[in-house]
C-alpha cells in the first residue's frame, strides 16, 4: 500500500513537472504579433487559445528599449479619477498602462506616490503599521530610467530611493530571485486580469494580461510571476489589476486601448475604469 501511495504521489510530481514545462515552452514559442510604435517600442501582442495555464489568455506587452528616444514616466492626481487614455493625452504620451494601487472611492493613491522628492500620498498601513503585498515594492524613475526596488523591512525605506516613487507590489522576481509569493491569500492565489512591469538586461517591459471573460480566464500572481521568469526578467512587479487593467497605445484601435478591459463585462476595448495613476511612455 505504501508503495503504491508513493507512486501515485510521485507520477502526480511528474505530471505537475511535466505540465509546468509545457506551458513555458508553449509560452516562448509563441508567435507574438509584432508592432513598432515610435523609436525604442514595439508593441506585442499574443491570444493563447486554452494552452497556457489550461486556458485562455489575452496578452499584451509594451517593449521599452530605454537607450533610444523613449521615455518612462509616472503620471498621477491627487484625488481625481480618470481613464488611462485622458492622462496619456494629457501627457503626449505614445503608450500608458495603470498603475498602482488607489481608493475608488474617493481618488488617490492608497500607496506612496513621491515626485521631486514631494510626498503626494503616504502609504495607508494596516491599523498596526504593517504593510501589505501592494506596498512591499516600488518603481523608480530617475534620469529616464524604470527600475524596481524591494521593501527592505524598515519603516523609512521610501526616504532612502532616488526618484520620482510609485509604491506598488508584491515583487514578483528581484535580481534575478524568484520572490515567496503567500499562495493562500486569494489575492495571490485568485485568477484576475493583471498589469505588471518586468525589466530585463536592456529593456523594460510593460504587461497587460486580460480576464474575467470565456475569452481570457486571467491569471493568478503565481502565474503572472512565471511569466514575468519567462520574458528574462531580472526584476518584476505586479501592478493594480483586475478591472482597473488598461493598455493604450497610440494609434492602434478606434480607442487605442489594446486590451479587454472588463468594467462593462463586455469583450471589446470600452470597459475602461478611471485611475489614479498611471506609467506613461513618451518621446524623449
Amino acid at each position: 500500500m505504501k508503495r503504491f501511495i508513493l507512486f501515485l504521489f510521485t507520477a502526480l510530481i511528474f505530471a505537475l513537472n511535466a505540465f509546468a514545462q509545457n506551458d513555458s515552452l508553449t509560452f516562448v514559442k509563441a508567435q507574438w504579433e509584432t508592432k513598432k510604435i515610435a523609436p525604442g517600442v514595439k508593441w506585442k501582442h499574443y491570444w493563447f487559445k486554452n494552452n497556457l495555464f489550461h486556458s485562455n489568455q489575452n496578452i499584451n506587452i509594451l517593449e521599452i528599449n530605454p537607450r533610444r528616444k523613449a521615455n518612462l514616466a509616472l503620471g498621477y492626481e491627487v484625488k481625481k479619477l480618470k481613464p488611462v487614455a485622458d492622462f496619456a493625452a494629457e501627457s503626449n504620451a505614445i503608450a500608458a498602462i495603470n498603475g498602482g494601487f488607489f481608493d475608488v472611492k474617493n481618488g488617490g493613491s492608497v500607496d506612496l506616490i513621491k515626485v521631486d522628492g514631494i510626498g503626494l500620498e503616504p502609504n495607508h498601513l494596516t491599523k498596526n503599521g504593517g504593510r501589505v503585498d501592494h506596498q512591499k515594492g516600488a518603481l523608480l524613475f530617475y534620469n529616464n530610467i524604470l527600475s524596481i526596488s524591494k521593501w527592505d523591512g524598515t519603516p523609512d525605506w521610501e526616504s532612502k530611493l532616488k526618484g520620482d516613487i510609485m509604491v506598488a507590489g508584491p515583487v514578483l522576481i528581484y535580481h534575478n530571485v524568484m520572490e515567496h509569493l503567500d499562495t493562500a491569500s486569494a489575492f495571490i492565489k485568485t485568477r484576475n486580469p493583471r498589469t505588471g512591469i518586468a525589466v530585463t538586461k536592456n529593456r523594460v517591459l510593460l504587461i497587460t494580461i486580460d480576464g474575467r471573460n470565456d475569452n481570457a480566464a486571467g491569471v493568478t500572481i503565481v502565474e503572472m510571476a512565471k511569466i514575468v521568469k519567462w520574458l528574462n526578467a531580472q526584476d518584476g512587479i505586479n501592478l493594480d489589476g483586475g478591472g482597473s487593467t488598461t493598455m493604450w497605445v497610440k494609434g492602434t484601435t478606434p480607442n487605442n486601448v489594446v486590451n479587454y478591459p472588463t468594467d462593462n463585462k463586455k469583450w471589446d476595448h470600452e470597459g475602461v475604469r478611471k485611475v489614479a495613476n498611471v506609467v506613461l511612455v513618451q518621446k524623449r
